[in-house]
């Protein structure tokens, strides 16, 4: 049996665990925090037990579509009820006075058409220029001749549409402002996701916390095959041994130096950790993925006095001095019965945050309390004074993802033999996504498994401590 060792028990880390075992492989993964999820996780029990409300909080609120289908078949290999786990709706993007795009269930060229003709609030003009540009792309095969922004994308679209369907979902999507956003990653989006199976463009709202949804899972399906995570520990040097091995250096408990030996190596860690490790080896490769850009997300949780959005999810409209993009009802998603907490609780998200970090959290979450006042509608109560509405926290993530911008090269998933990357940062087809992440991590190794290198002496490598 061959030894592989996982660098990160993200979600990409943790696809690429399970996958291995899945394949016949004993694997070790390294995580140097103390918990597994990466960039998509629960927050420690001290910081739920500081909310007032007791909740399990997590990093930052995430969403799934149907098109996720690597994602959703990992989760459901792992056990996890994913009728529970996630609330399953046809696509909406409604603001709070109910206009916007609906599509029926089901999706596909059938729903995208009755969808778009039964836009509320959008003129004629408008829904024949969507369906035109929508049936242009469907001929170009969603691809285009030049890479170009989102924003000369839609310049031929009334400026209405752009700033109520298109610049949304594309900071949405790719956390990066339309004017510098990747339109050819845009399209590969929207093609899986309303051309793609049925199902595919669904929206998948968690009614759990990020840790139950597949970190929890996945580390307790490893352990049932004993391959427990190490967490806390960090690799700091990997050496290339003969023939496609390796040797990773990694500092553990009370700073203690280990040795391990595998015979495969899949880094799922941070571009720039990932860089750091890779650099003596192949610098070229260390310096794409160190020039990789950043992007922040804040989520906003405002609590009310019990009050209920007319949709579980609704999109609002961004611009100066109003943040959010989209906000979440909690107490429709989560189950009140065991998470009382939830109930009139919700998640305002704020993508592409750097303008509002410098300022300070607090007044991010003020100005976003000013924008629910501001843009209340039949499906957004007012603000009532006699019940004021409160920041209970607000959450940054300020790595989130990376800037998906017109003609970005990300660096590849081989990086020597036996060595090989995975993350939403890896080269591939989705922006910075759990599934992009989840994708990678498979095929990483897939990869190593192709490249056949035979098992080092003995079932386990040997440890040794320095």
């Amino acid at each position: 049996m061959r030894q592989l060792a996982v660098v990160g028990a993200g979600w990409a880390g943790l696809a690429a665990a399970v996958r291995a075992r899945q394949a016949g492989e004993s694997v070790q993964v390294f995580e140097m925090a103390g918990q597994a999820g990466g960039r998509a996780r629960r927050l420690p029990d001290t910081a739920a037990a500081a909310s007032p409300r007791g909740l399990a909080l997590d990093n930052g609120q995430h969403l799934l579509i149907g098109a996720y289908r690597e994602t959703l078949g990992l989760m459901a290999e792992l056990g996890i009820d994913l009728s529970r786990a996630l609330l399953r709706l046809p696509l909406r993007a409604l603001d709070p006075q109910g206009h916007g795009l609906a599509l029926p269930p089901g999706g596909g060229r059938l729903a995208l058409l009755r969808g778009v003709l039964g836009a509320c609030g959008w003129s004629w003009r408008e829904r024949l220029a969507l369906l035109r540009a929508s049936a242009g792309w469907a001929l170009q095969g969603f691809r285009l001749r030049h890479d170009c922004s989102v924003a000369e994308l839609g310049r031929g679209l009334p400026a209405g549409l752009r700033r109520g369907l298109i610049d949304p979902l594309c900071v949405a999507a790719l956390n990066t402002a339309p004017e510098e956003a990747s339109a050819q990653v845009f399209l590969r989006v929207l093609k899986d996701a309303l051309l793609g199976p049925r199902g595919s463009s669904d929206l998948l709202l968690p009614r759990e916390d990020l840790g139950a949804l597949l970190p929890d899972p996945a580390a307790a399906w490893l352990a049932d095959q004993a391959q427990p995570l190490s967490l806390g520990r960090r690799v700091q040097a990997l050496h290339p041994l003969a023939g496609g091995r390796w040797q990773l250096e990694v500092q553990g408990p009370q700073g203690r130096r280990e040795r391990h030996e595998a015979d495969g190596v899949v880094l799922a860690c941070p571009p720039g950790e990932a860089a750091r490790l890779v650099g003596p080896l192949r610098p070229d490769w260390a310096a794409q993925a160190a020039a990789l850009t950043h992007r922040a997300i804040v989520t906003v949780l405002v609590a009310t006095e019990g009050e209920r959005l007319g949709e579980p999810l609704l999109m609002l409209r961004d611009g100066p001095g109003e943040p959010g993009q989209w906000i979440f009802d909690w107490g429709q998603l989560r189950d009140t019965a065991q998470a009382p907490g939830a109930h009139g609780l919700w998640a305002v998200v704020v993508s592409a945050a750097e303008p509002w970090l410098p300022g300070g959290l607090p007044r991010c979450g003020q100005a976003v309390l000013d924008q629910l006042a501001a843009q209340a509608g039949p499906l957004l109560p007012p603000a009532d004074p006699a019940r004021p509405r409160r920041v209970l926290r607000v959450l940054a993530e300020k790595r989130a993802t990376f800037a998906a911008t017109v003609g970005l090269v990300r660096p590849e998933a081989r990086i020597l033999q036996g060595l090989w990357a995975a993350g939403d940062h890896v080269a591939g087809p989705y922006p910075a996504t759990l599934e992009g992440a989840v994708r990678s991590g498979r095929q990483a190794v897939n990869g190593l498994r192709a490249e056949g290198i035979p098992p080092g002496p003995g079932a386990r490598p040997a440890l040794s401590r320095s």
